[in-house]
This record gives structure tokens, sequence and C-alpha cells, in this order.
């Protein structure tokens, strides 16, 4: 069984599965960055103000922490980041139990994805903290 199991253990095979998690951030923090005036009227949508610095904020939190994750600097840190920055986010834009009807359902659905992915980030700050230990 341990034969089979070992190319699981490449290390490069750990960063894609590390880019998967963040790919969302990375997606999400380089469309913002190359259309700065739909990310301010994003940060409007959701009532954030001020909203371009919101913007400029999230971009970088996106980036940087994604970065810090696949360059394994701090990546606990980084990984505690998005994994904050992903609850507080998913309070704001996926408020099901204030909905009705199909937009409640896809709501829902994107607050306990958020919620997984949250925990994705805990999880691997937990094994970079473990690791460091």
């Amino acid at each position: 069984m341990a034969a089979l199991l070992q190319p699981l253990r490449a290390p490069w095979l750990r960063w894609i599965f590390l880019l998967l998690i963040c790919a969302a951030y990375l997606q999400g923090g380089i469309n913002k960055l190359l259309d700065f005036p739909s990310a301010i009227g994003e940060m409007r949508h959701f009532g954030l103000s001020p909203a371009g610095p919101m913007a400029a904020l999230v971009i970088a939190g996106e980036l940087g922490a994604s970065l810090m994750i696949l360059c394994g600097y701090y990546r606990w840190l980084g990984a505690g980041y998005l994994a904050a920055f992903t609850l507080m986010a998913t309070f704001v834009a996926n408020r099901y139990w204030e909905m009705a009807g199909p937009e409640r359902f896809m709501a829902a659905n994107g607050f306990y994805e958020h919620l997984g992915l949250a925990g994705a980030f805990l999880l691997v700050a937990w094994h970079d903290i473990q690791k460091e230990s």
C-alpha cells in the first residue's frame, strides 16, 4: 500500500493542491487589479466603504496571502488570513437567511462552500504550524 501512495508524496503535487485552494483568490485578485473600477463597484454593491481603499486592501490580501501559501513564506499566516477573509466575505455576500426562493438556495450553497474553503485554509495553517514545531 505504501508503494501505491508514494507518488502522492511528490512536492510538486502538494504545490498543485495548494494552487487549487488559492485559485479563486488569485483569479479574483488579478481580475480586480485589471479592472479596478469594477472592484470598487463590487465594494459599493456590498456596502463597504470607502470603496477604493477597501478594493485595494482586498486585492493585496487575496494576492499576497495566496503567494505566501504558494511560496511557503509564513504559509500558516497566509492561510489564516484567507480563512478569516473567507468567513467575513461569506457573511457579507451570502446572507441566505435574508433571501427567498432560488436566490436563497444558491446563496446557501455558496455560504457552506465558503465554510468548507475556510476549513481547508485552516487545515493548511494547522499543518504548516505542526511542521514548524
